[in-house]
């Protein structure tokens, strides 16, 4: 399935259960592994699972692959892997510890120059 479209997708499920701060992230130049990470955050236990299980039936629905749906007991951070895409689903206060956002978008030469002042280069 194409990205932008399978992107689209997941974009639509999580804003139908009303998803929060959802951000699209596209990681094809920092890692080989997916090419996108999709964030979203739910206010409750509840409305995370649900946002993730909207994820999963909606791609699974457009004939997409769900590789794997991992936290769906605890329910703060639901993480739904559709290989291409990573979706995250979490809690505010989760959300905001593990900033994924940050991590994902530094650029390389921003990592390499951050390194090289922390090394003392």
């Amino acid at each position: 399935m194409d990205i932008r479209k399978l992107q689209k997708i997941i974009v639509s499920a999580l804003e139908d259960i009303k998803g929060k701060d959802i951000e699209v992230i596209n990681t094809t130049k920092l890692t080989s592994m997916f090419d996108r990470l999709v964030i979203a955050t739910g206010d409750s236990n509840r409305q995370v699972r649900s946002l993730a299980r909207n994820v999963h039936d909606k791609v699974k629905e457009a004939g997409g692959e769900i590789i794997s749906v991992e936290g769906e007991d605890g329910g703060e951070w639901v993480l739904v892997d559709i290989g291409d895409i990573v979706v995250h689903v979490m809690q505010p206060t989760v959300r905001a510890h593990y900033n994924l956002e940050e991590l994902w978008q530094v650029t390389p030469a921003q990592r390499r120059k951050s390194a090289e002042q922390a090394s003392g280069e």
